[in-house]
């Protein structure tokens, strides 16, 4: 008997729908997945013969044909536990599936079904498609639940696929906050510096980007740290494509999706692969997960040469493209650029307060560290200087 599924699997940001063909039948006994199954996928016949077995149902030892279509995508993750166990359970005439949906999961041993990453990405896609049923695991529920187009069918354990009907459908709100959060900073909290407030007005206004340059203790990181309070929410279109780059890094299990713009700020020892993503299986970097919103670099010139030479294509095209010998993605990367900056090594160039103790070269150098296509990047350049008492 032969059984056909679908179920997802993520490329970059993006779900792809894959096709999982089960086929039963007399022979040497044992499953053979093809494919390109990847490590993961390989296992998963061992996790799913252990989760029929734990969940009360019998295993005939027959061979089992397992082919993942297209052949020629590589298949990665644990997404086809579920479909697979499923597709096994209707050649075996447990369960009948009567309707076409898409099926994604990861199981335990004792056949309960785990989360897995990207859920918003494959409910964007499955929204998208003609069909657009998906059993999930239920602890996917709340994430998935933000796409209220998706019809969804949670389970707990694969003895629930006996009570499951497809022509129930329910209406699933998520939990998850998806209003604004009050700041906990605010620009009221800070004295003085109106020149450097009124920069940051301009280019939250505008989303230019903008580096401020001072002393220790003027206060360039504390102004830049509030700019998110006074930047609009998110809309609904980019909270949904903000936080599928966040739930392909499994960050969404903090349950604090909100339309709060990100901020992130990485430390000055980031590598350009940490900054802009990468790694054998590429995963989005601190550009991509800045995206709608704000990445902060505080002591710019700090930063390896190497490390900030990379953000001039996500700076000029919107988008970043790793590229790898099997494939290349592209992570999106629309961040507004906000930098700070000491004047010179010791920090005290021009000061009011401190003497500065550099040498002409040694601050020349130093200011030298940020190459003129970086510094072009910036559309304020403001001086902060340090408050008078």
């Amino acid at each position: 008997m032969l059984a056909k599924l679908k179920s997802c699997s993520l490329l970059g940001i993006d779900a792809v729908p894959i096709e999982v063909e089960i086929d039963a039948k007399k022979g040497m006994p044992g499953e053979f997945i093809v494919g390109l199954p990847d490590a993961v996928v390989r296992e998963s016949k061992t996790r799913i013969r252990a989760a029929l077995k734990n969940s009360g149902f019998d295993y005939p030892i027959k061979q089992y044909t397992i082919n993942l279509a297209p052949a020629d995508f590589p298949k990665e993750g644990a997404y086809f536990d579920l479909a697979i166990a499923m597709g096994l359970l209707i050649v075996n005439r447990y369960i009948q599936l009567d309707q076409d949906c898409y099926i994604v999961g990861e199981l335990s041993l004792d056949g309960s079904v785990k989360s897995v990453k990207g859920i918003l990405s494959i409910c964007d896609m499955i929204s998208k498609k003609s069909i657009k049923k998906l059993i999930l695991p239920k602890e996917n529920l709340d994430e998935a639940a933000l796409l209220s187009s998706v019809e969804l069918f949670p389970i707990a354990h694969l003895r629930d696929l006996l009570d499951l009907n497809l022509n129930d459908v329910k209406h699933y709100e998520s939990s998850i906050n998806s209003e604004p959060i009050d700041s906990i900073v605010d620009y009221k909290e800070v004295k003085g510096q109106h020149l450097a407030k009124k920069a940051l007005q301009i280019a939250a206004a505008g989303r230019h980007n903008i580096l401020l340059i001072g002393p220790p203790g003027s206060g360039k990181s504390m102004l830049i740290k509030r700019l998110p309070s006074i930047l609009p929410p998110l809309s609904d279109n980019e909270a949904i494509e903000t936080h599928k780059l966040y739930s392909i890094c499994n960050y969404t299990k903090i349950k604090e999706i909100s339309k709060n713009r990100p901020f992130r700020q990485p430390h000055h020892t980031v590598s350009y692969a940490g900054l802009v993503g990468g790694g054998s299986k590429p995963q989005p970097g601190e550009v991509s997960l800045a995206h709608n919103g704000i990445l902060f670099l505080d002591e710019l010139p700090e930063f390896s040469r190497q490390a900030l030479e990379v953000l001039r294509q996500p700076l000029e095209n919107g988008n970043i493209v790793i590229s790898r010998a099997s494939q290349s993605l592209t992570f999106p990367s629309n961040f507004m650029f906000v930098a700070a900056m000491n004047p010179c090594p010791c920090g005290y160039y021009g000061d009011s307060k401190q003497n500065c103790h550099c040498s002409e070269s040694s601050i020349q150098k130093y200011i030298k560290k940020i190459s003129g296509p970086i510094l072009d990047r910036f559309d304020l350049i403001v001086e902060v200087p340090r408050l008078k008492q």
